[in-house]
């Protein structure tokens, strides 16, 4: 996997840079496994949630399977196709299992095609692309799409090029590395994909001009000291003023920049035995 550069044919050519694409096997997604996806414009009942969105190319919501039906027999399947998910950074995989059936998942870095993977509650073969409880999967391997809660389906590392760590199987539960550093432990029972995510360099991409990101749907950002004070607390003053304040502010007059914004006595609190690690300025 790399990254492509063009010919500087133009300012924005110069600097951008696209995924190298040679991986995938099929372009057009499966029809019975999309839906169609409405925008809302960074809005709920009218009013802006979410700053910087709106616009943006049209696209078609895949339905991926994240698991959250484990089931006591160990399930095989094979994989036909790897594709590029407009939803998401990492690639995904469409399999089909023994009983015919076809399903979209999460691409691992290195699963190839016409591969065979399994899903057991077992012990299985630790190989790219198996998926099984964390009680049952050595300590030192490299998972990712791990579950919160047993049954629940993935949710945590798949984004991608991301990897999380098993570090230890102690009682009932596993604790686990995530990408950010934070070690943190789950039940035995929550199932983990073996590998890496795919699409490892997408952090490399230069997305190069302001057009490409308008076609992802990102607005442009204005900076609150080139507004009014009614606009933002930074706003108002002559010429290049500074924000007038000891430390930054939201537009909506909370504290920005380094200020933590986890619930201190947050229910899940008890499960992290080691925070992220803070970036050092």
């Amino acid at each position: 996997m790399s990254v492509k550069n063009y010919n500087p044919t133009s300012p924005g050519r110069r600097i951008s840079s696209v995924a190298d694409f040679s991986i995938l096997t099929k372009k057009k997604p499966e029809k019975n496994l999309t839906v169609g996806k409405k925008s809302s414009g960074g809005r709920a009942q009218g009013k802006i949630t979410v700053r910087h969105r709106g616009g943006g190319h049209k696209r078609k919501l895949r339905i991926l399977d994240w698991y959250s039906s484990p089931t006591k027999q160990t399930v095989t399947a094979k994989v036909i196709a790897i594709e590029y998910d407009p939803n998401r950074s990492a690639y995904i995989a469409l399999i089909a299992t023994e009983r015919g059936e076809k399903k979209y998942i999460l691409a691992p870095e290195g699963l190839q095609m016409d591969q065979k993977i399994y899903v057991s509650q077992d012990t299985i073969d630790i190989a790219v692309g198996n998926r099984a409880p964390l009680g049952n999967i050595p300590a030192g391997s490299v998972i990712h799409n791990i579950e919160l809660f047993p049954g629940q389906g993935g949710k945590v590392v798949r984004s991608a090029g991301t990897l999380a760590t098993l570090l230890s199987l102690e009682g009932e539960y596993a604790h686990v590395r995530l990408p950010s550093g934070e070690v943190r432990i789950f039940a035995k029972d929550c199932t983990a994909t073996i590998g890496q995510v795919s699409n490892t360099d997408h952090r490399h991409v230069r997305r190069g001009k302001a057009g490409r990101m308008r076609w992802l749907g990102i607005r442009p950002t204005v900076r609150g000291k080139a507004m009014n004070p009614v606009d933002h607390p930074h706003g108002g003053g002559e010429g290049g003023s500074p924000i007038g304040m000891k430390r930054p502010k939201t537009p909506t007059g909370k504290p920005a920049l380094g200020v933590k914004t986890r619930k201190q006595h947050k229910k899940s609190n008890r499960f992290i035995l080691k925070p992220r690690a803070r970036k050092v300025s």
